[in-house]
């Protein structure tokens, strides 16, 4: 299910354990109890982590990148999309620790938000793979038609929004409130259920790890090709990209997927561990895609130390260091041999 683990841990297997022994409903019990503790928890680290980063983003890309390449659009929409969907964890937070209190019509709206912003993030981020590819492996094309990719970014930015939206109307539609000892946000429907695991995998894992792989191989051989300290520093951001979107995506899809397969499991408290524990694996991207999209830019964290001076939380003296250090720093690396080719993380 694309809806929290809670969620959809007790609308499967609630039933299921009601007419087991006296053992397996203790297991059961352990289980609810554990997880009203730990989901709560880790959407509160994930909105707190994703609302200060992504909004450190979106201001600095809205306020200071000022939009100046096709890049600059894909990292609004990132940060936009992560943080929409971080501000819908207290809720789910919330209804986990008690109960669904918000009523038919705002379960319907956060589900239909939740999971339109995790397609978008997925898509965006499959978006910018697409685009390095094009800035290192073509880059004497993309910057003669640096115009015409802008348009298309921002057009491909509103396809994103529009797919994400028709995708998640099973989620808006189907979505209600469920009386299960307590009140609980979801939908309990088998057809459903595996239409949006289906696209939830193929959207949000299989084309992003595909675009990724294929994407990198070309972008790293041709890394390969240049020389110079650049070439080194952008396989080495190349390689954390893959391990942290792996590390953080693949065990909870692959969890998904098996349950899908072997219906047994349902029945088994260790695999709703399991899949609880790498489910919220898999929410911190929404805090490590600002890290990994922006804070590694030479040119973001120049405009960062300028957003520091202008709200006057360091002294101007040392702000001024840094950008000095910086300026020097992009000097000596647009001097490099082939600096357009390797510098695709030099945003």
């Amino acid at each position: 299910e694309i809806m929290p683990s809670l969620v959809g841990s007790e609308m499967c297997i609630r039933d299921r354990f009601s007419s087991f022994n006296d053992s397996s409903q203790e297991e059961h019990q352990d289980f609810l109890q554990f997880s009203k503790v730990f989901l709560p928890c880790m959407y509160l680290v994930v909105f707190v982590c994703g609302l200060v980063g992504n909004s450190l983003v979106l201001v600095i890309s809205i306020f200071y990148h000022k939009l100046q390449s096709l890049t600059d659009v894909f990292l609004v929409n990132l940060p936009l999309a992560d943080l929409v969907f971080v501000c819908t964890q207290p809720f789910w937070a919330y209804a986990g620790i008690h109960e669904w209190v918000f009523g038919q019509v705002m379960c319907k709206s956060l589900l239909g938000i939740y999971t339109i912003n995790f397609y978008t993030s997925m898509l965006i981020l499959t978006c910018i793979t697409v685009d390095r590819f094009i800035v290192v492996v073509k880059a004497t094309k993309a910057y003669n038609q640096q115009a015409k990719r802008m348009t298309w970014g921002k057009v491909t930015s509103l396809l994103i929004w529009v797919i994400s939206l028709l995708v998640s109307l099973p989620q808006i539609i189907y979505g209600n409130v469920f009386n299960l000892d307590k009140l609980i946000c979801g939908y309990h429907d088998e057809a459903i259920s595996t239409v949006v695991l289906a696209t939830q995998m193929t959207l949000g894992f299989f084309l992003p790890l595909l675009t990724m792989i294929v994407c990198y191989s070309v972008i790293i051989k041709t890394l390969l090709h240049a020389g110079g300290f650049q070439k080194h520093r952008s396989l080495k951001i190349i390689f954390l990209v893959m391990a942290v979107f792996l590390l953080t995506q693949m065990p909870f899809n692959l969890m998904k997927f098996i349950r899908s397969t072997h219906w047994e499991y349902y029945a088994m408290t260790s695999f709703h561990y399991t899949i609880m524990v790498t489910e919220a694996i898999a929410y911190l991207r929404a805090c490590l895609n600002p890290v990994l999209y922006a804070f590694v830019s030479l040119k973001f964290r120049k405009n960062f130390w300028k957003l520091v001076k202008d709200i006057g939380c360091l002294p101007y003296l040392g702000v001024s260091h840094q950008w000095k250090s910086s300026e020097d720093n992009s000097k000596t690396f647009s001097a490099s041999h082939n600096v357009e080719a390797t510098s695709m993380f030099q945003l």
